[in-house]
């Protein structure tokens, strides 16, 4: 039992008072549950007795029966103790700094509780306020995790009562008074527009007293700093220091907008030196991005006296929003693109998270929740999700952003997955002054990211190498000047780039398309042609493989499908791809693959396992080599002919695949050098458990590629190699292990001279064996 499980038992205790109408001490000493309650007892004594308060916040969810109807009872109790986790979450970021928190838990049936020390005087006042910044923190993020999986909005009833120093009565009686306070408490609503607490707010809000702290947002392929989360925090002795108090206070008492526009100022003002390409997220209520005082030019006033421009300025939008719900809402985010901001989605996969929502915003990044990146390392089905969202983001020209990394194994799997970006506290808290992430998660990030670029044997062709030229113009060009310059020109298109980033795109049907109209000529041919323009074409890195762009291309809009895709190299302007080209290259990159592969089983061939074997030389991690032969497969060949043996070589490759899979890491290669031999790589700690499986299952399942007449006699009668009549029992598979350790001067020739003596050794064993060193092993 966990220490918080006592409050449960507490609550038994406070019930049974309650039938006796005692308000005297329970006998403690015959309960059962003596051992744990004396325990937190005793904790509460101790802190009682250094003059510290305590106050008790009781959370009851209104009409919790009606949910348990909806969903079932093993669902709502499993929404319970979701939503005690959530508590345990959100609970130390609303407590005053240095206090401690002594208990979270949720009693019996809806009801939870948290008790925590305070070191300030506990007024009538001062618990007033507490109850409502607890409230309107707690409502929203219940009622997002419940809706979710109920579909019904819920309330909370929550009230708080205070245990000080000295006073008669021992810990019990105290504890089940307090109890009873807030309860009584929780049954009388507070008002957030309470005068006292809206004055506090107001003059925080006036002395834009919000403190912003800066978080990294890190690359995951290179390790450098993409840009920074711009984060609200309140003043550490006030009701308001937590940022889900700030902003859900704000929105109740309808200052959204005021607090929103006063964090941005300091967001931008505070933020100092930055990369000409780095960013800066500032998270935006979709409610907020449509008020009438939010185009006035505040926010590109800000930009410019601090030296920064559009390109750097990153809207973040809460996704649990309805954007649908929100006509205007598009029309007015296209507006702030068309000037050169980006957009992020926040929170994506949480809440009421929509994957329509996300594919009509388009925005540039995508931040993944950190309730699907926490655990992605061990959790297949997190996995599989995160896997669907990057493949999902790179289609529709998106980078993903996971949020929430907290360990270096969660790192590692996410960028072994190709994720493009990461935020989380392993890679660097929030601060003010910003901090970048230390340069040792900096190197590991750019030496796991290179190790997966060289063990990628299917090579790609990046972008980078079809790149075409293509005529570029300034953004005030007019329209007939453009007209002009196309047709002294063989471009089927312009880009339209102002300080060396690309704004938009002009495609040549496109603009002779207006001009042809009625009166085209003369309505365009002065405008700049900003007035005509793309103002979101498809933009992709030069580094990007062929294949990903092609996909991300043809998952465009009809009307764009045969348009001109814009590359850039750190962010400036480097050329252009026709689709033709792209297409040419993609079918010139597949031959080149088919040509590197095997042709029987599709396996990387003689040609990709030599650039495997040598990338891995060139590494610092020391590998094994496993070489994997058939024995007696001649023999089965020339009895049960070639399409039977291939058949066996194809059970084989599968085998060699499905066990390196399953007991392997992503970092494992198998490749077939051909006929009956294959080639196996992995690291010394994983390879015998490998070579274990692989010969079980192969034992196991061999013989049913063998008539029934023959598995019987477990063995063929055939000719050897000499031309005499020899028995032959079932196929079996000989493996040869060489260790090869880094720093050694070891060359592909050197590792097959000493595979050669190990191969002939295992080979001259019967059955199926792995041999490392002439040390013999088989499975039983």
């Amino acid at each position: 039992m966990s220490e918080w499980g006592i409050y449960a038992m507490v609550r038994k205790i406070i019930d049974r008072l309650k039938k006796t109408g005692r308000r005297t001490v329970y006998d403690f000493e015959a309960s059962p549950f003596r051992s744990y309650l004396s325990q937190f007892t005793a904790k509460v004594d101790n802190r009682l007795s250094v003059g510290k308060s305590l106050v008790l916040i009781y959370i009851d969810i209104t009409d919790f029966r009606l949910i348990e109807q909806i969903v079932g009872p093993g669902a709502a109790d499993k929404l319970l103790r979701h939503t005690a986790g959530l508590l345990e979450r959100k609970a130390p970021g609303l407590i005053p700094h240095g206090e401690e928190i002594l208990a979270v838990d949720r009693l019996l049936g809806d009801e939870f509780i948290v008790f925590y020390t305070y070191s300030g005087e506990l007024s009538r006042e001062v618990l007033s306020k507490i109850t409502i910044s607890w409230q309107v923190a707690l409502k929203d993020s219940l009622n997002r995790a419940i809706y979710s999986e109920a579909g019904v909005a819920i309330d909370i009833h929550l009230g708080c009562a205070a245990i000080c120093p000295g006073g008669a009565g021992t810990i019990d009686v105290k504890l089940y008074s307090a109890m009873r306070e807030a309860q009584k408490n929780a049954r009388g609503r507070q008002d957030p527009k309470n005068a006292k607490m809206l004055e506090e707010f107001n003059l925080l809000l006036e002395g834009k007293k919000f403190e912003i702290k800066y978080q990294p947002i890190v690359s995951l392929s290179t390790g450098t700093v993409l840009g920074w989360e711009a984060l609200t925090r309140g003043p550490g002795d006030s009701h308001f220091r937590s940022p889900q108090v700030i902003f859900n206070f704000a929105a109740e008492v309808n200052l959204l907008y005021p607090v929103e526009r006063v964090c941005r100022y300091l967001a931008i003002k505070n933020l100092g030196d930055i990369g000409r390409d780095e960013k800066v997220f500032l998270n935006i209520n979709p409610l907020t991005i449509s008020d009438p005082n939010f185009v006035k030019g505040e926010t590109i006033n800000t930009i410019r006296q601090s030296g920064l421009s559009q390109r750097n300025i990153v809207f973040e939008i809460t996704e649990q929003a309805d954007l649908r719900a929100m006509p205007n809402f598009k029309r007015t985010l296209g507006h702030y693109r068309g000037q050169g901001y980006l957009v992020a989605i926040d929170d994506a996969g949480a809440g009421f998270s929509s994957l329509q929502a996300i594919a009509q915003v388009r925005p540039d990044y995508i931040k993944i929740d950190m309730s699907l990146v926490r655990g992605v390392d061990s959790d297949p089905v997190k996995k599989a999700m995160m896997e669907t969202f990057t493949a999902f983001a790179e289609k529709i020209g998106s980078f993903i952003i996971a949020e929430g990394i907290e360990t270096e194994s969660e790192l590692r799997t996410l960028i072994k997955m190709g994720v493009h970006y990461g935020q989380g506290y392993y890679l660097g808290r929030p601060s003010y002054p910003k901090k970048h992430p230390e340069i040792d998660i900096t190197i590991y990030i750019a030496r796991l990211s290179n190790r997966r670029k060289q063990l990628a044997w299917r090579h790609s062709i990046p972008v980078a190498d079809i790149v075409e030229e293509c005529m570029v113009v300034a953004p005030e060009t007019p329209v007939g000047t453009v007209r002009e310059r196309l047709e002294r020109s063989g471009f089927n298109g312009v880009v339209v780039a102002e300080g060396g980033r690309p704004r938009g795109l002009v495609m040549k049907q496109y603009l002779y398309g207006h001009l042809s109209s009625r009166y085209g000529v003369a309505l365009y041919s002065n405008r700049p042609v900003t007035s005509m323009m793309d103002r979101l074409p498809m933009i992709i890195d030069s580094v990007t493989p062929v294949e990903t762009v092609s996909q991300a291309a043809m998952s465009r809009e009809k009307s764009k499908i045969y348009d001109n895709i814009i590359v850039t190299r750190n962010g400036r302007y480097a050329g252009i791809i026709t689709v033709q080209n792209l297409m040419n290259s993609l079918t010139r990159s597949q031959l080149e693959f088919a040509r590197g592969a095997n042709p029987l089983t599709g396996m990387p061939g003689n040609n990709a396992i030599e650039e495997e074997i040598n990338a891995r030389l060139t590494g610092e991690k020391p590998f094994v080599l496993v070489y994997v032969d058939l024995d007696n497969f001649k023999s089965y060949n020339d009895r049960y002919g070639f399409e039977s043996g291939d058949h066996l070589l194809l059970f084989t490759s599968k085998i060699l695949s499905g066990v390196c899979r399953k007991c392997g890491s992503p970092e494992d290669f198998v490749g077939h050098l051909g006929g009956d031999d294959f080639v196996l790589i992995t690291s010394n700690d994983r390879v015998e458990e490998i070579c274990r499986k692989t010969i079980r299952y192969f034992d196991r399942l061999v013989p049913a590629y063998y008539p029934v007449e023959d598995r019987v006699k477990k063995g063929v009668k055939g000719m050897d190699r000499d031309g005499k009549d020899c028995w032959f029992p079932f196929v079996s598979v000989s493996m040869a292990l060489v260790e090869v350790n880094s720093g050694l001067a070891h060359t592909i020739n050197s590792i097959s001279r000493e595979a050669t003596g190990l191969k002939k050794y295992a080979k001259s064993l019967e059955g199926s064996v792995y041999v490392r060193e002439r040390r013999i092993s088989r499975e039983i």
